[in-house]
């Protein structure tokens, strides 16, 4: 068999590279197709609350369904996203869905470098993108603060404690000064090194049941105050 030449050898890289790129569904935009063509079909929201988040949103349901059960929650959390991902997915994820309550809860994998390297502000400008795009929809916004990290598992050596403090403040800032409910998780799950209370996680990153017991009454206040605007 003739060898290929090197720039049939080029082509075909090429369009293999194309193939990979465009058969990848990055922002996860299919995660939830399925699920929002249902709840699209029954528009009866009665107040719909949509969680918007990574991995700690999406934990939530598993660790404490309890806290859904019974209520218009609707969980649209996917682990390892980061807020560019988020940002993407928001229209079909939350805005088509017509809830009255969006809870953004974002960042922490940006800081973590899951979808490559990201500065505070760029965060901070995907996090209130989403929430100027709820607003133009009348979808009241709930702002939260990213939990405490001393440290990621998965990538060590980030020294990410004192970016978390800084997004935060930022969070909080912009929450009020657009009349915005701020849930401030930080304060109540941090310990003296700016990290996670080890009785509230398993790894540092990530709640645990009690972890989520003391973020639901949070929430659960800031819902309520969101729903009477």
């Amino acid at each position: 068999m003739k060898p290929l030449s090197p720039f049939a050898l080029w082509l075909l890289l090429c369009l293999a590279i194309t193939t990979v790129c465009f058969s990848q569904d990055w922002a996860q935009l299919q995660y939830f197709a399925s699920e929002n063509q249902e709840l699209m079909m029954n528009m009866v929201s009665n107040h719909r609350v949509v969680f918007m988040g990574n991995s700690i949103t999406e934990g939530w349901s598993n660790a404490r369904p309890e806290f859904f059960e019974g209520k218009p929650y609707v969980n649209r959390g996917i682990g390892g996203q980061t807020t560019p991902q988020m940002l993407v997915r928001f229209k079909q994820d939350v805005v088509s869905l017509q809830p009255t309550v969006v809870v953004i809860l974002a960042g922490t994998n940006d800081i973590a470098g899951n979808t490559g390297p990201s500065t505070i502000e760029m965060i901070f400008d995907n996090i209130t993108s989403m929430a100027e795009i709820a607003r133009a929809n009348d979808i009241n916004v709930i702002l939260c603060s990213v939990l405490p990290v001393y440290d990621y598992p998965w990538k060590p050596g980030l020294k990410p404690a004192e970016k978390i403090v800084r997004l935060n403040s930022m969070i909080r800032q912009y929450a009020q000064e657009n009349n915005m409910e701020y849930v401030d998780y930080f304060s109540a799950m941090v310990n003296k090194q700016n990290g996670l209370k080890s009785d509230l996680g398993h790894d540092g990153v990530h709640p645990n049941k009690a972890g989520y017991q003391v973020m639901e009454p949070l929430l659960t206040e800031a819902i309520e105050k969101a729903l009477n605007r």
